[in-house]
């Protein structure tokens, strides 16, 4: 039978230990991602922040586990393995699925009592700004075209039908879990909110990108970035500063 502790493990990659950090970054990762993506944002970000990475199931190191098809079910299970990493403050990160997965994340953290010390949405709408999608209804051949008009999941290492064989059902369930989503009303965080986004991304419109204030009563910022939906790939070294900045505010020089 597996312990807490395993399945910690099997959810949550620490690759650069920063013990001394005084706050750790909890990353959760796009449809298609996994907790390697987030490697060099650990590398960067080390020693000030520790960096905590998801991996969801049904991919790399858990290929032959089922995958979860909903953002709640993720939500879930990811609250219920971070435990032991909330002796210190935790900020939650998320990119596209990441994003709504954090926020859901976020609620039920306040509802144990558990502010997080961010929620950073990243190349996401907000939860109340719906749009109806239904990518992971197409054919394999479908979701693919979708991907590469994203420039995403490595599009180029899918044209190996051995690759697409072992990786489409972890795509089109994370798909699955990123439309059906649907935003339930209820009280705003108190979670300080720092939203990020590409300004030619047709995923979040910046107006879409800007109603993630209305799911806080705490701090919000938002900072636009050049690029479409993974605008991050090309602007990492100064997304990871403005992270580490939002969260381990510089002291002046003494």
């Amino acid at each position: 039978m597996a312990t807490n502790s395993d399945a910690a493990d099997l959810w949550v990659r620490r690759f650069h230990p920063a013990p001394q950090a005084p706050v750790r970054l909890l990353c959760l990762p796009h449809a298609g991602g996994s907790a390697s993506y987030f490697y060099p944002v650990s590398q960067r970000l080390a020693p000030r922040i520790e960096t905590l990475a998801v991996q969801y199931p049904g991919r790399q190191d858990r290929r032959n586990e089922p995958c979860l098809e909903t953002v709640r079910d993720l939500a879930d299970r990811i609250v219920e393995v971070i435990a032991p990493w909330q002796d210190k403050p935790l900020a939650l990160f998320g990119h596209s699925l990441g994003a709504s997965v954090a926020f859901e994340v976020a609620l039920r953290m306040e509802a144990q009592g558990i502010v997080p010390a961010a929620l950073i949405p990243s190349g996401r709408r907000a939860p109340s700004a719906h749009r109806d999608e239904r990518v992971h209804l197409r054919d394999d051949d479908g979701l693919l075209e979708e991907i590469r008009r994203l420039d995403g999941t490595q599009s180029q290492l899918l044209e190996d039908d051995e690759i697409k064989r072992m990786v489409m059902p972890s795509i089109r369930a994370d798909y699955k879990a990123a439309e059906t989503y649907r935003y339930e009303p209820g009280p705003p965080l108190s979670t300080p909110l720092h939203a990020l986004t590409g300004d030619t991304d047709p995923k979040a419109s910046t107006d879409e990108v800007r109603t993630w204030a209305d799911h806080t009563t705490g701090r919000f910022d938002m900072t636009v970035y050049p690029g479409g939906h993974f605008y991050l790939n090309t602007h990492a070294p100064a997304v990871t500063e403005e992270i580490a900045a939002w969260l381990v505010p510089a002291t002046t020089e003494r």
